[in-house]
């Protein structure tokens, strides 16, 4: 019971997250860099590669022409994964909390399996993740963290375990120093947004609920 729990908040979480938009280059302060998080600089270059590998991704679908259209501004999204992917690894640490490679691929063949195989399940990433094969582990890695973060906490599906939560992600933002490009727009510590993106699994982290579409 408890691994099916588990399996399904990280099914919630990947039909959550939607690919937010905006287009960027370096800043004045620091040339070349989308961001510095926790003192280490975000290339634009490796933000333009991820970008590079979804486009690729979303060139090889059927619904290419409405994939690209609906991610317009992807370099945004990907420059927050980055960003996110950051401080829920050190709300992790902080936490005592981690995950290895068996967690990982269990996690991904038990996706598989729910989706109905791994063309559906890549395909399911991609468009409402805006996530490319090659960047599947990586984001499945950090819904295992999300997931086995909220029940270190006791972070349950109410408005208290919610906050917790966010405590705690705040705490890990506001430790890591984060400085944005702003071209790419202003993070926010407390909202835990970009602009004026925030994925909805991070406060929402064990809800269901409809899938928000990506050009939203």
């Amino acid at each position: 019971m408890h691994r099916r729990r588990r399996t399904a908040l990280a099914v919630s979480a990947a039909l959550l997250s939607a690919a937010p938009l905006l287009a960027a280059c370096g800043s004045e302060a620091h040339p070349g860099a989308a961001a510095v998080v926790g003192g280490e600089r975000i290339e634009v270059a490796t933000v333009q590669a991820k970008v590079k590998d979804v486009r690729a991704a979303q060139q090889r679908s059927p619904q290419s022409a409405q994939l690209i259209k609906d991610s317009g501004q992807l370099s945004r999204a990907k420059l927050y994964d980055l960003i996110v992917e950051e401080v829920v690894q050190r709300a992790a640490d902080d936490a005592g909390v981690k995950v290895n490679r068996k967690e990982i691929l269990d996690a991904r063949a038990a996706l598989v399996q729910q989706s109905g195989g791994e063309e559906q399940l890549t395909a399911m990433y991609l468009q409402q993740r805006g996530v490319a094969p090659d960047q599947l582990n990586d984001v499945v890695r950090r819904d295992i963290l999300v997931s086995k973060l909220a029940t270190a906490l006791g972070a349950t599906n109410t408005p208290e375990g919610q906050q917790k939560l966010n405590q705690a992600f705040t705490a890990a933002a506001k430790s890591l120093h984060i400085d944005v490009n702003p071209r790419f727009g202003v993070w926010d510590d407390n909202k835990l947004e970009l602009g004026s993106y925030k994925a909805p699994w991070i406060s929402q982290v064990s809800k269901e609920q409809e899938p928000v579409e990506a050009g939203a």
